[in-house]
């Protein structure tokens, strides 16, 4: 029963009832409303009740699957704030907060939009009402915010060829989306495209708990595009690598960043030493490391200080990530039709610069001829074809067509190697390979991948992807390779 008493007077003594059901007093103009135990607790169990996870939220059928996209950054689009940020999943933006006078408690009443999830933990809420939504129905949208991925379904990654259908009708296969070019980032697109060939290093990044011990954003950014990249659940037939660049940008103190063009070869190496850093564990390995590093024996011949037959021989070890190879000059002369011949080299020719007897003119910072040697083979091999000379006045293009397998490159009949290293451990299949396209500095970028499920290629270049033959892979300027191990 509800007891109600009007006190009328200029200054009254407000009676309240608190949770405990003593009596407060406090001074108040006008007349109030005194409100028996029995009022109080039953508000209290209604407000309760209220907050407590419901699976009959009224405002489920505004949810709209089209307008989300959690490929940016996630950041409140009022605060520019990255914490405690929710997305509206009626219009698809950023907001931060739940609780009152936040910015999204305030959208929902503003916008009458009322379903918003929680981009760290994922959980949804019923705003301003405020209470968690339990429904299997949102069990999609978790996921395309945070994909996952079993143990088993990553073994099973290479075998699928089951093509996946996004929510606007287009069909595409995981692990070959294309990815949204932002202005001048082809470089980092064909890059992060190689390196999705990579089997250990895609494997690694699928399972979040292989690195949740690390708080870097490059590393927990680059898992979750690794995991986009390769979700058959996804709402949009390609991805957007805007999060990851915004780590990027902010770890590399803007040597890499959105508008820059750069070069994919620079940003590799960046890319893998900076994740190297964050992984290592105490003996300084890692994912990385497992499967790209290798060794030189390395042999540097001086002259010495009383002429030309006094010479100094230094012989030393050292890891490396990426080969260089040098490419011959270009012809001086044209042909009958007033046009420059472009010249064609074996792989085999330019890889005898590791054979340990091939001299190497450095000039730099004093005269020396270096020799090369590999005494351990990484896994997977990165090679890099030296296209771009860069000198007071403009950088030159060596157009020169490097003529390479695509299977079996069999390493030991072209360079000696250690004993130690068995037959199988030194014959590779191309994985990857980046190409460039036009004049230096004003040209793009492309990479051609081979997918292992159906022993195709395919050439991706931004949001473009198509299968392609494989006579057209060998027929580029090629830039970058990866070749990955035999026996793997």
């Amino acid at each position: 029963m509800v007891l109600m008493k009007t006190l009328k007077s200029e200054e009254l003594d407000r009676i309240m009832v608190d949770e405990q059901g003593s009596i407060k007093r406090q001074k108040v103009e006008g007349a109030v409303h005194v409100v028996d135990d029995d009022q109080q607790g039953s508000s209290l169990h209604r407000r309760r009740r209220q907050l407590q996870p419901r699976g009959d939220c009224p405002y489920l059928d505004t949810v709209n699957r089209q307008v989300l996209d959690f490929d940016f950054e996630k950041k409140c689009s009022v605060s520019l704030e990255k914490l405690d940020v929710y997305a509206c999943l009626v219009c698809g933006k950023y907001y931060q907060g739940r609780r009152k006078n936040t910015h999204a408690y305030t959208h929902s009443l503003e916008a009458d939009h009322h379903v918003y999830i929680n981009l760290q933990n994922e959980k949804i809420y019923c705003l301003p009402d405020g209470y968690e939504i339990i429904d299997p129905s949102l069990d999609d949208i978790c996921h395309v915010l945070n994909p996952r991925f079993t143990v088993e379904q990553v073994a099973q990654l290479d075998k699928n060829r089951q093509w996946s259908r996004a929510l606007d009708g287009s069909d595409y296969l995981p692990g070959m989306v294309g990815l949204n070019k932002l202005q001048g980032t082809d470089f980092t697109n064909v890059t992060i495209q190689s390196l999705m060939r990579v089997t250990p290093l895609r494997n690694f990044f699928l399972i979040p708990e292989n690195y949740q011990h690390c708080q870097s954003s490059l590393v927990q950014c680059f898992g979750e595009l690794t995991r986009k990249i390769w979700h058959a659940r996804n709402f949009k037939g390609q991805v957007s690598p805007h999060e990851f660049l915004q780590s990027v940008t902010e770890v590399s103190k803007k040597r890499f960043c959105i508008g820059q063009q750069s070069d994919p070869l620079e940003f590799l190496q960046w890319l893998l030493k900076a994740l190297h850093a964050e992984l290592k564990n105490s003996k300084n390995n890692s994912v990385i490391y497992d499967c790209f590093q290798g060794e030189l024996e390395v042999m540097k011949e001086t002259d010495g200080k009383t002429g030309d037959d006094d010479v100094l021989m230094e012989k030393s070890r050292m890891p490396f990530l990426v080969l260089g190879l040098d490419l011959p000059p270009q012809p001086l002369f044209k042909d009958v039709m007033d046009k420059s011949i472009i010249p064609q080299i074996p792989l085999f020719d330019i890889l005898k610069k590791f054979d340990g007897e091939t001299a190497t003119e450095v000039v730099r910072p004093q005269r020396a001829w270096m020799k090369y040697r590999v005494t351990k083979l990484p896994k997977y091999l990165i090679l890099h074809m030296q296209r771009f000379k860069e000198n007071n006045f403009f950088i030159e293009k060596n157009p020169t067509i490097v003529n390479f397998p695509l299977k079996n490159l069999e390493l030991k009949d072209y360079i000696p190697l250690p004993r130690k290293i068995e037959k199988s451990h030194s014959k590779y299949d191309l994985i990857a390979n980046i190409v460039h396209d036009g004049r230096p500095k004003e040209g793009s970028y492309r990479v051609f991948v081979h997918r292992k499920s159906e022993e195709l290629w395919y050439e991706m270049q931004n949001m473009h992807v198509s299968e392609t033959l494989p006579q057209m892979v060998a027929l580029s300027e090629a830039y970058l390779q990866i070749y990955e191990q035999h026996h793997l």
